[in-house]
C-alpha cells in the first residue's frame, strides 16, 4: 500500500500544483484581458474625440473661407463703387467745362450745336452713372452686412 499511497499522494500534489499554476495564469490572464479592454475603451474614446476635433476644424476652415469670400466681395464692391464715382466726377467735370466753353466763347452755329450735343450726351451718361453708383452703394452695403454675418458665425462657438 505504500506504493499506492505514494502514487495517490503524487497525483494529489501534481493536481494541486497544476491547479495553482492554472489558477495563477487565469488570474494573470483575466488581468491582462481587463487591461486590454480598458486600453481599447481609452482608444475608442480618444478616436471619437479626435474625430470630433477634426469635424470642428473642418467647420472652422469652412467658415473662415466664407468670411474670406465675403471680405473679397466687399472689396470688389468698394473698388467698383470707387471706379464709378471717379468716372462720374470726370464726366461731370467734362460737362461743366463744355458748358463753360459754350457760354464763354463765340462759336459758329455748327460748332455750338456739336458742343451742345456733347453736353447732352455727357449729362445722359452722368445720369446713368449716378444710377449705377446708387446700385453699387446698395451692393456695398449688402456685402458689408454679409461680411458681418459671416464674422458673427465664425466667432460663435459651434
Amino acid at each position: 500500500m505504500n506504493r499506492s499511497s505514494f502514487l495517490m499522494l503524487g497525483l494529489v500534489l501534481g493536481f494541486l500544483s497544476f491547479s495553482t499554476t492554472c489558477f495563477g495564469q487565469t488570474t494573470t490572464g483575466d488581468s491582462q484581458t481587463l487591461q486590454a479592454l480598458l486600453l481599447r475603451q481609452d482608444l475608442q474614446t480618444t478616436t471619437i474625440a479626435a474625430q470630433k476635433a477634426q469635424i470642428l476644424i473642418y467647420r472652422l476652415q469652412g467658415q473662415e473661407a466664407a468670411v474670406a469670400r465675403a471680405s473679397q466681395r466687399l472689396d470688389d464692391a468698394r473698388d467698383k463703387l470707387a471706379r464709378i464715382q471717379d468716372e462720374r466726377k470726370h464726366v461731370s467735370s467734362d460737362a461743366k467745362q463744355t458748358e463753360d466753353f459754350i457760354s464763354n466763347t463765340e462759336n459758329p452755329a455748327t460748332q455750338r450745336k456739336e458742343l451742345e450735343d456733347r453736353v447732352r450726351q455727357l449729362k445722359t451718361r452722368l445720369e446713368l452713372l449716378e444710377s449705377e453708383e446708387q446700385q453699387r452703394q446698395t451692393r456695398e452695403i449688402e456685402a458689408e452686412q454679409q461680411l458681418r454675418a459671416e464674422e458673427v458665425r465664425l466667432e460663435r462657438p459651434a
